[in-house]
């Protein structure tokens, strides 16, 4: 390994067969690496990787209350940054499953983004990027 990145990010979710569906309706490359159960401190939960063979989410069920909008100023995750080869082929995926989109990213000319809010308020986002260049792909002042 030459770099650090992401492995997992580890998210708790009310409904773990409902979020798997959404991000496989979106993401069909991406499968379920591994599953299981665990005593959650007293709680039984259900946890599942899903994801490809280098990075993937680790969800776990049994959330309680609800996530908090990402238009709030609390601590914690605002979204999850998903890069896509077509974000329009990942809008019309979604809309066939049955999920809307929340917004679009703004104008940039070297990217496209959508926002859209899975039913446990847990925003993601999926990037699309136009182009190969890391200069192009994370200007910032454009």
């Amino acid at each position: 390994m030459t770099q650090a990145y992401i492995e997992h990010v580890n998210i708790t979710v009310k409904n773990l067969d409902r979020t798997v569906a959404f991000l496989l309706a979106a993401l069909p490359d991406w499968h379920v690496r591994g599953e299981g159960a665990v005593d959650w401190f007293g709680k039984p939960a259900r946890w599942l990787h899903v994801g490809t063979d280098a990075t993937y989410l680790a969800l776990m069920d049994g959330g309680e209350g609800s996530g908090q909008p990402w238009t709030g100023h609390h601590v914690g995750m605002k979204h999850v940054g998903i890069v896509v080869a077509d974000v329009d082929a990942v809008v019309a995926r979604l809309a066939a499953a049955g999920h809307a989109l929340d917004h679009w990213g703004g104008a940039h000319p070297f990217r496209r983004s959508v926002y859209v809010i899975e039913a446990d308020e847990l925003q993601f986002e999926f990037v699309q990027y136009l182009s190969d260049k890391a200069t192009e792909r994370n200007a910032y002042a454009v």
